[in-house]
């Protein structure tokens, strides 16, 4: 078998082992995916293969891990199964561009740089690469490399430092080391440094934590709604009357300080005065427990022309009764509105397709010493939404979703290692409720303690703390991002200038 063959195998087997998935993770497998792609074209024959050969094996290793998306397409999003089988095949080939790439550069750092700023180059062309994927057209940085270390804390804490983005660099660093060692001893030496200091401060940052600050009691209630009947207007009671019930379920076992609901569990404007939400402002008033409910929202536009719609997190309060709320600002395409729709006549082809705005209101929401910074599903995602959250103020996050959109695929397994990428980053305890699971209670290490088994209606208790302190990340956060930007564009301009150097590498894909 050709030995492109067998990098390209590697790289997408690596990637499928590595990241969450329902059968089994083996997070070290991960390395094989920036090792595959760079191999592939660091010694292809000419930049328009190493870009074919490392797109191909991108683009496989992402349809393994991004085959889920086939189940919300067809089951919710009403399109037929032969036209939604080619939707997961096209989003990974979409991906795989970002890593063909990540292969062309890989192809010229082995033709014009050093074997020392070659492995340089890699670490910092792979931050580049998912800084792309996290911004560019949206942004989906679903598939980070680093969130496939959640599992392992002591590798994951670097994130507190240098965030996912700059741990997904170290990591291809350490990934990467093997194709020069042959032609650097210092390559290999810094490679290993790198792989030793990684795992010491992760070792040493677990055994000197101490959460420091006031803890509380949460509660989340786990509704397991159908998403089939869940829009049902006769179903509507009974999910009021399940979530009520669970609640003072979860009461009757500890009294918590806070309860929280997922992403739109409520399937009504909770807004509106009507019989449907009475229930809820008793338990509220009742309680005297604060309420975090997902629900739509609306507001009507300037001029009376309309109403604009809104996926809402509210605060319920006491008799206050609607306290406060949050707008998600970063919404799904295809799910919550449809991209260029005045462009593109897509909106026949999807059934259930919301007609969402993002929102403005970032702060926190505010209850007694309670800064709550919510991140509503995969805005969880993006370490750029849990920084500002933190920016404002945020001493816990709080992350609402309703992961039933998955079935039982590796979308919530992926999905929640994410979630704990954003608490090792900001230094934050994060709650996790969810309509179907993983709910769960994330600390600032990344441990990860769900609330209970997916799939079943539940009320989960847990204790968290709030926290005040800055992690080094958070301090450097902008300046991680302009600086990976600077130095890639500089590693591409001496790449330009350089005259080329004799290649020691051919045999790796030949």
């Amino acid at each position: 078998m050709a030995l492109p063959v067998l990098w390209t195998i590697l790289a997408a087997v690596g990637a499928w082992i590595g990241f969450a998935n329902p059968y089994v993770q083996f997070p070290a497998a991960a390395f094989a995916l920036p090792l595959g792609l760079a191999a592939l074209g660091f010694g292809a024959e000419s930049p328009r293969k190493a870009f074919k050969r490392a797109w191909l094996a991108g683009s496989l290793a992402s349809l393994g891990c991004l085959a889920w998306v086939y189940w919300p397409v067809h089951h919710f999003g009403g399109v037929y199964w032969l036209l939604a089988l080619p939707v997961p095949v096209l989003l990974a080939m979409a991906v795989g561009v970002y890593y063909a790439l990540f292969g062309l550069g890989a192809y010229y750092a082995g033709k014009k740089l050093s074997p020392i700023a070659g492995l340089l180059f890699l670490a910092v062309s792979w931050c580049a690469m998912e800084l792309g994927m996290g911004t560019l057209i949206s942004g989906f940085p679903w598939l980070t490399l680093s969130a496939a270390f959640v599992p392992w804390p002591p590798v994951a804490q670097a994130a507190a430092c240098v965030g996912g983005l700059g741990l997904s660099g170290l990591i291809t660093l350490i990934a990467t080391g093997p194709l020069f060692w042959s032609r650097s001893k210092r390559c290999a030496m810094l490679s290993a440094a790198v792989g030793i200091a990684i795992v010491a401060f992760g070792v040493y940052r677990i055994a000197t934590f101490e959460d420091t600050g006031p803890s509380r009691v949460v509660a989340v209630v786990q509704g397991n709604i159908d998403q089939s009947i869940k829009w049902d207007p006769n179903f509507q009671q009974e999910t009021v009357k399940r979530y009520v019930m669970l609640s003072r379920e979860a009461i009757a076992q500890r009294q918590p300080d806070l309860i929280v609901w997922p992403e739109t569990s409520m399937p009504f404007y909770l807004q509106d005065d009507t019989p449907l939400r009475q229930p809820l402002l008793q338990l509220a008033r009742e309680t005297n427990i604060p309420l975090v409910v997902g629900a739509p929202a609306y507001s009507m536009r300037a001029g009376g022309t309309g109403y604009t719609l809104f996926n809402r997190a509210f605060l319920l309060r006491g008799n206050v009764g609607i306290a406060d709320g949050y707008d998600k600002e970063h919404l799904v395409p295809f799910g919550e509105y449809m991209p260029l729709a005045s462009l593109l006549a897509l909106q026949k082809f999807f059934d259930g397709v919301g007609d969402f705005e993002s929102g403005q209101n970032q702060k926190p929401m505010q209850t007694g010493d309670l800064a709550l910074g919510v991140l509503i599903c995969y805005e969880a995602i993006f370490p750029e939404l849990a920084q500002e959250r933190v920016n404002q103020g945020a001493n816990l996050l709080v992350n609402i979703s309703n992961d039933a959109w998955f079935g039982a695929t590796s979308a919530p397994l992926q999905h929640v290692q994410l979630s704990a990428l954003r608490a090792i980053e900001q230094g934050r305890w994060l709650v996790r409720g969810t309509n179907t699971g993983i709910s769960a209670f994330i600390d600032p290490l990344g441990h990860i303690q769900p609330a209970g088994a997916q799939f079943k209606a539940l009320s989960g208790i847990g204790v968290v703390h709030t926290r005040t302190q800055i992690t080094l990340y958070h301090r450097l956060h902008s300046a991680l991002r302009l600086g990976v930007c600077a130095l890639t564009a500089l590693f591409i301009v001496l790449m330009a200038l350089s005259g080329g150097r004799k290649q020691k590498n051919r045999g790796l894909t030949k």
